[in-house]
């Protein structure tokens, strides 16, 4: 089954000008036509990095989405991006993955960067000719920002940098990685301890381990990156010194978690897609498996799942394109919507008996990339951790609303439409 065009549900009209549905009618396009057949091949050679698909998203400036147009970028804003996202997920979770992943980075120097920085890294990153990876992750403290050990050391006008990122994404693709480093004494509180650079992959002692295929998302490369003594000019660093928690958490809140929440969407469509045309085509008792109740009521949760999950993954980005407060928005389109399609995916199994079973199959692929899903931008436990902070309106920073300004000026401008 490969991706054909399909125009947007109109649930989906207040949150979409006549840009976006171009832009949904180009990727469904663009899917069909480059990622379907490659997507058959990813899952044969799961030792593989998939590179073409980078190259022909690059080609589109499509890792400059968010990018103002000043930098050659689209400047199309959120929506757009999850446009792109969602409905190349559709058809290969594993190539959405590789456009997310550069997007949290790009989005950390749009909020964070000097000009001069973003003058010599965004063009790159619009004409295709460099993708960014973002590198918090470690072995031993996982997502946990606080926990980081990798350290930074001041030496005249460069920086020093030693330790070991685990679970990278676009890890060997990336001409350059956004680390984050401790830079603080020990005793320093995390938010005063941390800093951001970027690490060009040439630079001496900068490695990158060989990729090892996952359980998912094959093609698609989180590998580890090893910094022994890696040398970097003070002008590489990212924000304020001691500013690293806060790159690093607002790139995950307003990148991180609607990307994936638009990944999640994806494979929840194909999902409810490929289960539905079985069901259909599949004789039983003088009819078909899609006219027994009994099926035809797990299919409705599925299908009231999967509308929730994409009004939410919507409406979140909206407001985010709006300038408005909306952290917790995003962080319940994340939580919600992998769970959600976590359901689906499960009662797909269930409803396909051994067909599910078949290494071939589309189904199997689907339950393996949405386990993808849950530990980024925070696991589960994670996001709803700060839906309760929500929830007892404790004092936490606001990064859709602090960062309206920069987000505003990535915006479409809807007259334009």
């Amino acid at each position: 089954m490969t991706a054909t065009p399909t125009a947007p549900p109109p649930a989906l009209r207040p949150y979409l000008t006549a840009r976006h549905e171009r832009l949904w009618n180009e990727a469904d396009a663009f899917a069909a036509e480059h990622v379907a057949p490659r997507a058959v091949r990813m899952e044969a050679a799961p030792g593989r990095v998939e590179r073409k698909v980078a190259d022909l998203m690059a080609a589109r400036r499509w890792f400059a989405i968010t990018v103002p147009a000043a930098y050659g970028g689209l400047g199309a804003g959120h929506v757009a991006k999850t446009v792109l996202i969602h409905r190349i997920a559709c058809v290969s979770a594993a190539a959405a993955a590789i456009l997310q992943a550069t997007l949290i980075p790009v989005g950390a120097l749009l909020h964070f960067a000097t000009l001069e920085q973003k003058v010599r890294w965004l063009p790159q990153v619009a004409d295709g000719s460099l993708l960014l990876s973002i590198a918090a992750t470690e072995p031993a403290a996982g997502g946990h920002i606080g926990g980081i050990e990798t350290t930074a050391e001041r030496t005249g006008s460069q920086w020093v940098i030693t330790g070991t990122k685990a679970h990278i994404g676009n890890s060997h693709l990336a001409g350059a990685h956004l680390v984050v480093a401790r830079t603080a004494e020990p005793g320093v509180r995390t938010s005063q301890a941390l800093t951001a650079f970027m690490v060009e992959s040439g630079r001496p002692g900068l490695s990158v381990s060989d990729h090892r295929p996952a359980l998912g998302l094959h093609g698609f490369s989180t590998g580890h990156l090893d910094l022994d003594q890696v040398r970097v000019p003070a002008d590489n660093v990212i924000g304020e010194i001691g500013q690293g928690l806060s790159v690093a958490q607002s790139s995950s809140i307003l990148y991180g978690r609607p990307n994936l929440a638009a990944v999640s969407l994806g494979i929840h469509e194909r999902v409810v897609a490929t289960t539905t045309a079985r069901l259909n085509a599949r004789p039983r008792y003088q009819g078909a498996l899609s006219d027994l109740p009994v099926l035809r009521g797990r299919v409705g949760d599925m299908e009231a799942r999967l509308r929730a999950a994409r009004i939410l993954a919507y409406q979140s980005v909206h407001l985010l394109d709006q300038g408005l407060s909306c952290d917790a928005d995003l962080i319940n389109a994340k939580y919600l919507g992998h769970q959600w399609a976590m359901q689906s995916v499960q009662d797909a199994m269930e409803l396909h008996g051994a067909q599910a079973l078949d290494r071939d199959y589309v189904l199997q692929r689907l339950w393996r990339d949405i386990q993808h899903t849950y530990p980024p931008a925070g696991t589960g436990e994670v996001q709803r951790i700060r839906l309760a902070d929500a929830a007892f309106d404790e004092d936490h920073i606001q990064w859709s609303e602090r960062l309206a300004a920069e987000t505003a000026q990535a915006q479409p401008d809807p007259t334009a439409a």
